[in-house]
């Protein structure tokens, strides 16, 4: 071959999936978001999956502590982080070893070939070498000695100097192969050099070394005969507007935010930290500015006991957590039931039972949610669907809470709260008007003369007056005992405290009419299967769906928005179809509660793998269900 580099063929796709993965120490995480970000610059659609180990530090070099992240970006609409990479980034043998299963035959695979040594073979738990003994011969393999390439070319560069040791210019290898594959998908880099100087601002060695990684990856593509071959993938034709890369856990952080500006309410979290939900006391932290205050609580029962406390200091009172501190904190959720005070739970859930798979995703809090607390206490539940629709799911849960005076749960997922797609910023104009009007005079006129009820019901909503303290003249008494109808005092009889327990649970079933009616997607109009999903389960769905019907298949979509109540044309939706089928990440636990209140016999396919469903796997299903 000629000593001349040859010309590159520049390939154009319509869709790629790349997934990095290394050590939890080696800047992973880091690395996707960045390359997310370079992509969402671009203009193209995507969805992001991060995946990374519980422990601070997980075990080095073993399959156990690898870090992953997925992302799926492509030049039109998509749903999801994508079933299978199309190129791994493999920083050493337990990244391999961890995620070789998940590659197609053909795939494009890079190699920190540095990082083979006997020692880390052994750890990953290879007892030959997987770049020498034929393992690879299905993919594409690009051997790359990333670490000392990083270590030289830092060295190398101006401005590091001697502030920067052998061990901390290795570091920066994941900017490295950032750059190589910025240079290999043709990503814009002035926001990547830009980021790494704000970055590392106050140690400029560091920040100097970083790019010169990164620069160090981009040049290396150039150059290098390794690739014959550098893709394109066009942007993606999007509606008109202001986009932003937006997580689940920020957009629904902006969407409390945009919750208490609509209602005129100063924001308050009362949280405690717990994974994957502590991001969002993170964000609202820093956003004083909106009327939000945050206090970070010594542990789960005292977070919702001062957001509940806030909500009757005339605030809109959130607390969050997870599956394990909805728990702890059930009976202050009884409480706020009984007080019938505004309060919004976002429930981030994650593996269980008891610590379970803190970093992993589920869906397994909903019959939590529905009856984890003793007596009648009925809370309506609001899910979203995406990463960005965490925002729009944040204020509608805060929307019936402020109309309603009642708890709700929110319930997300770390598969929403820290994935990340598109988020076109809505207008003002766009937002619904949540204005609060306080009880401000006496509603009730008594022997003595003018009194007021805190259990006098609006005839429409069932709610009763939210009076703030210190108004004078409407001093009344709360606390977690029955309360007469109306007056609100304190009652110990039986025929009173029957029909406040239906009061409370006509209110929340009310709610049913006041919700958007449920949705069908069925483009043919001919298909005998409904596919009913809640939560992050729509993306793999709808993507499901898009390739059964792409074989001349019918089959309809419904994706659930509120799960208690259910829209009120839920029952008719489900009763025509010959066969309704609930894909859920739990053991069939929304198909339960279908089953109960409509009494359709509902197919449920689960799985509880702590990963979201893939869209082939589910195409597969649907497809099982339709020839049945």
């Amino acid at each position: 071959m000629s000593e001349q580099v040859r010309e590159r063929e520049t390939r154009r796709l319509d869709r790629v999936v790349v997934r990095f993965a290394g050590d939890s120490g080696d800047g992973m995480q880091l690395t996707g978001e960045q390359f997310t970000s370079e992509t969402a610059a671009f203009g193209n659609d995507l969805s992001t999956l991060p995946d990374f180990p519980a422990e601070i530090r997980a075990p080095a070099g073993t399959p156990a502590g690898v870090s992953g992240f997925q992302l799926h970006f492509s030049d039109h609409d998509i749903l999801t982080p994508g079933d299978a990479p199309d190129v791994l980034v493999a920083m050493n043998p337990a990244a391999l070893k961890a995620n070789l299963k998940d590659l197609p035959p053909g795939a494009n695979l890079i190699v920190n070939t540095d990082a083979f040594t006997g020692g880390n073979l052994k750890k990953a738990g290879y007892t030959t070498d997987p770049l020498t003994d034929g393992t690879l011969d299905a993919y594409t393999v690009h051997r790359v000695p990333l670490t000392s390439m990083t270590i030289n070319a830092v060295h190398a560069a101006e401005g590091v100097g001697a502030g920067v040791n052998k061990k901390e210019a290795e570091r920066a290898k994941n900017m490295f192969a950032l750059g190589l594959m910025s240079w290999l998908y043709h990503r814009p880099t002035e926001s990547t050099v830009g980021f790494l100087e704000k970055k590392f601002a106050k140690r400029p060695e560091i920040a100097a070394a970083n790019v010169a990684a990164f620069r160090a990856g981009f040049n290396y593509g150039e150059t290098t005969e390794s690739f014959s071959v550098t893709y394109e993938v066009a942007p993606a034709r999007m509606k008109a507007g202001t986009y932003r890369r937006i997580t689940g856990n920020t957009a629904l952080s902006y969407g409390l935010i945009a919750a208490g500006e609509l209602t005129g309410l100063p924001v308050f979290l009362g949280s405690y930290p717990i994974t994957p939900a502590s991001d969002i006391l993170h964000e609202l932290s820093r956003h004083k500015r909106f009327g939000v205050r945050t206090f970070q609580a010594e542990d789960e029962i005292a977070g919702i006991g001062a957001a509940l406390g806030a909500s009757f200091g005339g605030s809109l009172g959130v607390t969050t957590t997870s599956g394990p501190g909805v728990a702890l904190k059930s009976e202050t959720i009884g409480l706020a039931v009984s007080l019938e005070l505004p309060l919004v739970i976002v429930d981030i859930q994650r593996g269980g039972p008891s610590t379970g798979l803190p970093t992993k995703t589920e869906q397994a809090d909903l019959l939590q949610a529905m009856f984890g607390r003793n007596g009648e206490a009925p809370v309506p539940i609001v899910a979203p669907r995406s990463p960005a629709d965490c925002f729009n799911a944040a204020i509608e849960a805060a929307r019936l809470a402020t109309k309603y005076r009642t708890p709700v749960f929110l319930l997300s997922d770390g598969y929403l709260a820290n994935g990340s797609e598109p988020w076109l910023l809505p207008t003002r104009s766009e937002l619904p008007d949540l204005s609060v009007a306080f009880a401000t005079e006496p509603n009730h006129t008594g022997p003595k003369g003018p009194e007021f009820w805190p259990y006098l019901r609006d005839p429409e909503t069932l709610a009763r007056p939210w009076a703030v303290p210190g108004t004078a003249g409407l001093e009344h008494r709360i606390g977690g005992i029955e309360k007469s109808d109306g007056q609100g005092a304190i009652s110990y009889d039986p025929a009173n405290h029957d029909r406040m327990v239906r009061l409370r649970a006509a209110k929340i079933d009310g709610i049913a009419n006041d919700v958007a009616p449920l949705e069908v997607e069925d483009p043919s109009g001919q298909a005998r299967l409904l596919v009913l999903g809640w939560g992050s389960t729509y993306g793999p769905i709808a993507a499901g769906c898009r390739r059964v019907r792409a074989k001349g298949m019918h089959v309809a979509q419904a994706h659930l928005r509120h799960l208690n109540p259910f829209p009120a044309n839920t029952g008719d939706i489900l009763r025509s179809y010959d066969k309704v089928l609930i894909p859920e990440m739990n053991l069939g636990q929304l198909r339960t509660l279908i089953r109960a209140e409509y009494l359709v016999d509902a197919i449920g396919y689960n799985q509880v793998r702590g990963l979201p469903f893939k869209a082939a796997e589910l195409a597969g299903v649907l497809e099982d269900v339709i020839n049945q």
